[in-house]
C-alpha cells in the first residue's frame, strides 16, 4: 500500500545506510563506486565508467506474483546481453542489477536502497507494481536517481513536477480505460457494465478512464484486495446487479479465478480485461492450475476484448516479434519466448534510446532531459507514439483493441491515442515503426 509508514521507513534506512557507507570508506572507495569525498557536483555520474554504466531494477523474481512476471528482467538483460555484444552505448556496456522484492512494498524498499546506496546503479528501470514502486518512488527522487520506465501504468508515474526523475511507459490504465470503454459504449450500447477492479491505482485508474464513456451503462463495480483469492463475493455481486458485460483492471492471477468463479456460478457475460491480465499462455497456464486440471487451456479467454499496444509472440512474422525472438534465441536462458520476455525487451530497447539520447558525457540529470526532449520522438516496438516533454512523463500514449480467439489476437480497432482526462481519443493512422537493420536504436 501507498503509505507515509512505508516512505518514511525508505528514508530512514537510506539516511542510516548512507551513514554506514560514509563510515566504512574511512575516506576511501566503495567496491564499484566513486570516491567517498567525491564532490556533490559530480554525484550525478554515480555508476558511470569510461566502459561501464549500471543499471537497476526491482522484480517478483519469487513469490505470488512471479508466474509471467519474473520472465520480464530475463528480456531486458538478453537485450542488454545483445547491445553489449555490439559495442555497447557509447561505448559502455551495460551492466543490470535486479533485486528480488517478492511485490512486498517493505522488500521494495529494501532492495531499491540497495540498489542505490550500496550497487551504487546509475538509473532504476522498470521497478515492477504499483504499490510496490509507490513505497520507493519519493526516495528515488530524493535521491535524484532516473527512475525511468516503471513497469505499470499507474497516473502516480506522470507528475514531473513533483517526481522529476520519474517516468511511465506502458499506457496508462486511464489511457486503456478511455479506449476501451469508448469503443463498448459504442459497440454494446445497451450493455449492462460491471466493473471488477484491483482495490489499488490500478483498478482507481482504469475505472476512471472508463466511466468518462460508460457511466451511464455501469450497473455495479466490484473490488477485490491483492492476496484474497476469494472473489465469490464480488462475481456474486456483478452478476446481482445484472451486468451482462464485466470489464476487468486485473492481474492474471484474477483473471483466471473471474473465469473460474464465473463459471462455477453459471454467470456467463461478456469479458473484456486491460492488457495487463490479458496474456493468453499464461492465464490458459493459470486456469489449468486453479481448477486442478479441470481446465486445461485458455478456452474460457475465447471471445474477451482486450487491449495491446506492443506486438506479441501470436504473431510470429511481425518484425519486432523476429528481432526480440532472435535476441531471445542468442542471449536468453534457454527458455521459450513469451510476451513478458518481450515486454522486458521493449522496455530495453528504450533505455538504449534513452542512453543515446544523453550523449557520450551521460550524467544522471542529462537522461532525464534527454528524455523531455527526444522522447516523443524514440521508434521503437509500441503501437502508440510515446508522450514525454518537460509536463508529461506518461511514456505510450495509446492502445489498440483486440479479442482473443484461441492461442491469438484478432484486431478489431487500429492503435488510438488519448491524453489526460476529458481529452479526446484519436486515431494513429501512420504506418508502425520498423527495427534498424542492426536491432538497435538509432537516436541522435
Amino acid at each position: 500500500m501507498r503509505t507515509y509508514r512505508t516512505r518514511s521507513a525508505a528514508k530512514a534506512v537510506a539516511v542510516l545506510a548512507t551513514a554506514s557507507l560514509l563510515l566504512a570508506a574511512c575516506g576511501g572507495t566503495e567496491e564499484g563506486g566513486n570516491p567517498a569525498d567525491t564532490p556533490a557536483a559530480e554525484g550525478s555520474k554515480v555508476g558511470v565508467t569510461d566502459t561501464a554504466i549500471k543499471i537497476g531494477t526491482h522484480m517478483p523474481l519469487t513469490g505470488v506474483a512471479a508466474p509471467g512476471y519474473s520472465e520480464i528482467s530475463p528480456g531486458t538483460k538478453a537485450y542488454f546481453d545483445y547491445v553489449n555484444a555490439a559495442g555497447g552505448v557509447n561505448g559502455r556496456k551495460i551492466e543490470y542489477v535486479v533485486r528480488d522484492d517478492v511485490y512486498n512494498p517493505a522488500n521494495t524498499t529494501s532492495v531499491t536502497n540497495q540498489l542505490v546506496l550500496q550497487d551504487q546503479v546509475f538509473a532504476m528501470q522498470g521497478g515492477l507494481g504499483t504499490a510496490p514502486h509507490n513505497a520507493v518512488i519519493d526516495f528515488l527522487n530524493e535521491e535524484k536517481v532516473p527512475d525511468l520506465f516503471v513497469s505499470s501504468g499507474a497516473l502516480a508515474w506522470d507528475q514531473p513536477e513533483k517526481y522529476p526523475f520519474t517516468f511511465g511507459w506502458q499506457p496508462n490504465y486511464e489511457v486503456e480505460g478511455k479506449i476501451l470503454g469508448k469503443y463498448i459504449a459504442e459497440t454494446f450500447p445497451n450493455a449492462k457494465v460491471g466493473l471488477f477492479l484491483q482495490g489499488d491505482d490500478f483498478g482507481r485508474d482504469g475505472a476512471k478512464g472508463a466511466k468518462q464513456y460508460l457511466a451511464k451503462q455501469i450497473v455495479a463495480e466490484a473490488t477485490y484486495t491483492s492476496g484474497n483469492t476469494d472473489v465469490g463475493p464480488q462475481i456474486t455481486q456483478l452478476q446481482a446487479a445484472g451486468a451482462d458485460f464485466v470489464i476487468g483492471f486485473n492481474v492474471p492471477s484474477y483473471t483466471a479465478l473471474s473465469q473460474l468463479t464465473a463459471l462455477r456460478l453459471n454467470y456467463k457475460p461478456k469479458w473484456a480485461y486491460s492488457n495487463v491480465g490479458s496474456d493468453i499462455t499464461l492465464v490458459g497456464s493459470l486456469l489449468n492450475n486453479f481448477s486442478k486440471g479441470a481446465v486445461k487451456d485458455g478456452g474460457l479467454l475465447n471471445g474477451v476484448i482486450t487491449t495491446k499496444y506492443l506486438p506479441t509472440v501470436e504473431e510470429p512474422e511481425n518484425p519486432w516479434t523476429k528481432l526480440f525472438t532472435d535476441v531471445w534465441t542468442k542471449h536468453g536462458d534457454g527458455k521459450p519466448m513469451s510476451n513478458f520476455r518481450l515486454y522486458g525487451m521493449a522496455q530495453a530497447y528504450t533505455m538504449v534510446s534513452a542512453l543515446q539520447a544523453a550523449g557520450k558525457d551521460v550524467t544522471r540529470e542529462g537522461v532525464v532531459k534527454a528524455i523531455e526532449d527526444k522522447g516523443a520522438s524514440f521508434e521503437g516496438p509500441w503501437l502508440a507514439p510515446m508522450e514525454y516533454s518537460k509536463d508529461s512523463h506518461r511514456g505510450i500514449s495509446g492502445v489498440s483493441i483486440s479479442q482473443i480467439e484461441g492461442n491469438k489476437f484478432k484486431e478489431l480497432v487500429p492503435a488510438a491515442t488519448t491524453g489526460k482526462d476529458n481529452s479526446p481519443i484519436q486515431k494513429f493512422d501512420k504506418k508502425p515503426f520498423t527495427p534498424t537493420s542492426n536491432g538497435l536504436p538509432n537516436v541522435k
